[in-house]
Order: C-alpha cells, then sequence, then structure tokens
C-alpha cells in the first residue's frame, strides 16, 4: 500500500494515528530512529487504538523473504554501529529495505571515520579538510539508480542527504521533494529540506504534497525563518486540530517565542514542557539561553546539576553547563564544554555560535571569527552568527566587514532593533550619516529593545548641529525611558535633560529650561551643570522687566514647549 494514499486531512484523526504506527515501524526497519521518535511523540499525543483498529504489519515481498536473514543479521551489526560488518553482509541483497540499510551502512560508516578524524584534531578544522571517503560512490551509484526510477522514498532521502554533504543544494532540493512525494510521512526527509531553504520565495516555489503533515513543516520553517507570527498561527491550528497533548508542539511554540525574545512566555512554556516531560534533553539548551538571558542562576544550576544525572554526555547538557559558567564570568571553563558539545557534535549550530561569544569575552577575536564562520557553514539562517562575525570586525576596528556582516544579520531578523542599531554605528564610522539616521529611526520604530536607538539618533543629529531634531529625540527617548517602568543601566536621560535645559535656554523658553535643570539635579553626573543652569535662568530671569511678561504668555496655561523654530519631520528618517 503506498504511503502518499494513506495521507488525510485532519478531520480523521484515527487515520492519521494509523498513518503514524506505520511510519514509525518502517523508520525503524531502516534505523532512522530521529524519525522513528518523532512520530512516536506525535502517536502519543493521540487517543490510543482499540486492537481491532491497528494497522496491519506491511505484507513481505519476495525478495523481502529471501533477504530476511541476511536483513536481520545485518540490522544487528547496524545497531551497535557496526556499519562496515552490516554493509558487508548486505552486498548483493535485492529487496528495497536490504538496499537502503547496505547504503544507509556505508554513509554512517564514512560519516563515523570522519567524526573521530575530526575529533582526534578538534581545534576545529577548517572546511573541506576531513571528508566523507564514501560519499562519491554512494552518489555514483544512487545517481545510476534514480535515473532507472529503481529508488524509493527512503532511498532518495539518502541520495538527498549525500548530495547535501557533496554541497549540491539544487539537486539534493529536487531529490528531496521527489522523497517526500513518494513518501510523505517520513519526517526526516522534510527537515533535510528545511535545511536547504534559504528564504520564503523558494519555500513558496516547491512543489509539496497535499498532506496533514506539511502543516507540521510549514510552521517548522516559518520559525525557521523567523515569520513567527505565521508559525504560532500554524502550531495553534494543529492544536485545535487535536494535536494539543504533543510536547513537539509545545516546545516548537517555546522555540518561536524565544526567536523573538518574549523571555517570559518562552519560559513557562519550557516549564510546563520539563513538567510534562522531566527527562527531555531535546532543546533544553535553548531554554538555558532564556535563563542565562534572566541572569537566573539558580535555576540554570539546578537544569545543568539535573541534565548532568540524566545524560552527561549528550550535546545540549554540554551547551547548558557552557551557559552556566558563562553566567558565572568563567569563560575558559564554558568555551570547554562547548568543544565538547562539538565533539559530540560538530554539526551543532548553538555551540558553535556560544563558543564564538566566549571567544568574544576572552578577547580571542580570530578564534570567534573561526567558530562563527563554522556555525554559518552549518546554517546560514543563523543570524546570531553573523550578527557575532559584526561584532567581532567591530572590536578590530574593520567597519566595512561590519557593515556586510551586519546586513546579513538584518536581512535574517529585519524586524530586530538589535542589528539595525549596529548598522546605523557602522554607517556612522563610515560617516554616511544620512543612512545611520535611517537606521536608527528604523530601529525605534519596530520597537526598540536595548532603549539606545533615540539616545543614537539624537547624538548624531547634535553632532551635526541639527538641534530641532537633537531635541525632539532627546525628548521622545526620556519618555520611552520613563515609559518602560524600569530603570536601565545604561540610560543616559541625564545627558538628554542637559541637553534640553540648554536648548530651551538658547530658545528663551526659560520655564522648560528650569525644569529640565531642576530634574539634572537629580542626577550625580549633571547635578552641578543643572545648579549652573538654574542660576543663569535667574539671572536672566532678574534682567527681564515685567513689561515683557507677555513674552512667555502662550506658556503660562500650557507645558508643552511652545516651538520658535522649523518644526522636525522625522517622516524623512524613515527608509
Amino acid at each position: 500500500m503506498k504511503m502518499a494514499a494513506l495521507c488525510s486531512e485532519f478531520g480523521d484523526l484515527v487515520q492519521i494515528k494509523k498513518q503514524l504506527i506505520s511510519v514509525i515501524s518502517l523508520c525503524k526497519e531502516r534505523g532512522l530512529l530521529h524519525s522513528a521518535k518523532w512520530a512516536s511523540e506525535l502517536a502519543f499525543a493521540l487517543e490510543p487504538l482499540p486492537k481491532d483498529g491497528l494497522p496491519p504489519t506491511s505484507a513481505l515481498t519476495e525478495e523481502d523473504a529471501q533477504d530476511l536473514d541476511a536483513l536481520t543479521l545485518a540490522k544487528s551489526y547496524f545497531d551497535l554501529k557496526e556499519y562496515d560488518r552490516a554493509a558487508y553482509f548486505l552486498k548483493g541483497c535485492r529487496s528495497q529495505k536490504a538496499y537502503f540499510l547496505y547504503m544507509y551502512s556505508r554513509y554512517l560508516s564514512g560519516e563515523k571515520k570522519k567524526d573521530d578524524e575530526t575529533v582526534d584534531s578538534l581545534g576545529p578544522l577548517e572546511k573541506g579538510q576531513v571528508r566523507n571517503e564514501a560519499l562519491r560512490e554512494l552518489r555514483v551509484e544512487l545517481s545510476k539508480k534514480h535515473t532507472a526510477g529503481e529508488l524509493d522514498g527512503f532511498t532518495l532521502y539518502l541520495y538527498g542527504v549525500v548530495l547535501r554533504k557533496l554541497d549540491l543544494p539544487k539537486e539534493a532540493v529536487d531529490v528531496f521533494v521527489e522523497g517526500i512525494h513518494a513518501l510523505p510521512l517520513h519526517w526526516g526527509a522534510w527537515l533535510e529540506l528545511s535545511n536547504l531553504v534559504t528564504n520564503i520565495e523558494m519555500l513558496k516555489s516547491l512543489s509539496l504534497p497535499d498532506c496533514w503533515i506539511k502543516d507540521f513543516f510549514m510552521a517548522h520553517m516559518y520559525t525557521e525563518l523567523q515569520m513567527i507570527k505565521e508559525a504560532l498561527q500554524k502550531y495553534q491550528n494543529l492544536i485545535e486540530a487535536g494535536f494539543s497533548k504533543s510536547t513537539y508542539i509545545i516546545s516548537q511554540i517555546a522555540v518561536a517565542y524565544h526567536n523573538i525574545r518574549d523571555i517570559d512566555q518562552a519560559l513557562a512554556l519550557f516549564n510546563e514542557l520539563r513538567e510534562q516531560d522531566p527527562y527531555r534533553i531535546d532543546n533544553m539548551d535553548t531554554f538555558s539561553n532564556l535563563l542565562y538571558v534572566k541572569s537566573m542562576k539558580p535555576e540554570l544550576s539546578y537544569l545543568a546539576h539535573n541534565l548532568v544525572e540524566i545524560d552527561k554526555y549528550r550535546v545540549e547538557t554540554c551547551c547548558v553547563i557552557g551557559n552556566y559558567y558563562s553566567l558565572r564570568s568563567q569563560h575558559e571553563k564554558a568555551a570547554l564544554y562547548f568543544q565538547r558539545a562539538l565533539k559530540l557534535n560538530p554539526r551543532c549550530l548553538g555551540a558553535w555560535t556560544l563558543m564564538g561569544h566566549e571567544y568574544m569575552e576572552m578577547k580571542n577575536t580570530s578564534a570567534a571569527i573561526q567558530a562563527y564562520r563554522h556555525a554559518i557553514e552549518v546554517n546560514k539562517r543563523d543570524y546570531r552568527a553573523w550578527y557575532g562575525l559584526g561584532q567581532t570586525y567591530e572590536i578590530l576596528k574593520m567597519p566595512f566587514y561590519c557593515l556586510y556582516y551586519y546586513r546579513k544579520a538584518h536581512q535574517l531578523r529585519p524586524n530586530d532593533s538589535r542589528m539595525l542599531v549596529a548598522l546605523g554605528e557602522s554607517y556612522e564610522k563610515l560617516s554616511q550619516q544620512a543612512e545611520a539616521k535611517k537606521c536608527y529611526w528604523r530601529a525605534y520604530s519596530v520597537g526598540d529593545v536595548e532603549k539606545m536607538a533615540l539616545l543614537k539618533l539624537a547624538k548624531l543629529h547634535e553632532q551635526l548641529n541639527e538641534s530641532d531634531d537633537a531635541a525632539q529625540c532627546y525628548m521622545l527617548y526620556i519618555q520611552d525611558i520613563f515609559s518602560c517602568g524600569e530603570q536601565l543601566e545604561h540610560a543616559e536621560v541625564s545627558t538628554a535633560l542637559r541637553y534640553l535645559g540648554q536648548y530651551y535656554f538658547k530658545n528663551k523658553l526659560y520655564d522648560e529650561a528650569s525644569l529640565c535643570a531642576q530634574r539634572c539635579c537629580d542626577y550625580n553626573d549633571a547635578r552641578e551643570e543643572g545648579k549652573a543652569l538654574l542660576r543663569q535662568i535667574s539671572q536672566v530671569r532678574d534682567q527681564i522687566e515685567t513689561p515683557s511678561a507677555d513674552l512667555f504668555a502662550p506658556l503660562s496655561n500650557n507645558n508643552t514647549p511652545v516651538r520658535r523654530v522649523s518644526p522636525l519631520n522625522l517622516i524623512s528618517f524613515t527608509p
């Protein structure tokens, strides 16, 4: 029975459960454990089937029967990671299942040897220095079978993986799409495809089967492409369709909130996830990132100890411990644990990025650059690595390089104010003030996370002697700082008040100038200047005779400064 014919809409959850049970069995037989795990978690979230409702086991073909003994023996070796041995006993087998396991064993044997060589000399190696030697042979053999139309869904998936590893992304995408059409319920093929989709236009151009699993893929892709609103809507639809108990969906929603820096919401979901699945290690590195950002040292310490008890040699555990030491400012120890994570999995994106951050803290810029570049090799959509490279070159005082990397980060996160502020600073250093102004204003418009954009824009106007614009930005900055409720460490309210005091004084708006001067006295670094300005205002007022009081008539019933200068046109700064 063709798996493609089994696809149904969400209306029939019983049918979906049967499909999942069938595909779990197929994946396990072929050693595709991660796909089997994903399908199992999803099946567990659905209601159990009665005994007579369980799907029948797939019927054996004549070829399957002939290869059964060899396949059973080889699978036992495969499970013990004796890949060469498994491949040896499968050579010459004719069934589809045996052929897949034969080719997959050869592929994994090459990967294991490559990883062993990488680990032996991890420090870290340049791309292309260590290769899976089996890839070229596998490609030649699979290509012949593909041309003859003899590959099933699983073997097409393997062919796609081989092509991706050989840096042939276009060919790999075509093969993955073909494999997904042949076997829509194999999640591994969807995930591999997701790693090759670079933008929304490419995603829309793909011809994908109209199957319920496509919604999971689209939600995953929206998260990867930073289209978080769309991703959350998709996951909400999936919950309403009947997957409300799925820990996979909860974890994905938590990751989505993490990506838009909605930290409290993400933390709440991760805590819920740990209650439902206390021994889960997947995504716990993301959870630790959130605890790190919130400086929740006791919670991060507890998480690290807990994961060590469960499995200390998991990549996620090493990343959590690394984050814990980083929070304690023990950066050498943190880097050591991120290196350990990379020995376990050299393609661990988070570990490369976090190791780059640690090298930055240790002022080791060359190692940081290397780590960030490795992260980009693993996933070109990782904005943190592009942003990290920009910061590294900023330290090296190379603004043209900064601009290139910050632009890349901004393209991936167009509404992230931090990328825009960094771009603005780069433009400023390159004396491109008009571009810098646009970036700062855009950063404020999209919701300035760090409350820095207006301050930098005001200072830029001040340098350019655009006093009206500078004053307007300083006023907005003060309103912004006080409206957020919490006092930020870097807040420069005193700087803004000092400037506004002088600005109002020069424009003979003495009431406003006096108010700013009084507020300056609340800050240590501006107290003396505030007092000096109050004395100046007092002297000027003493000199002004009563007849000239009508000069301030417009201010008597209104605290808003009367503008004696040309009105601001901030719209002109919008990109």
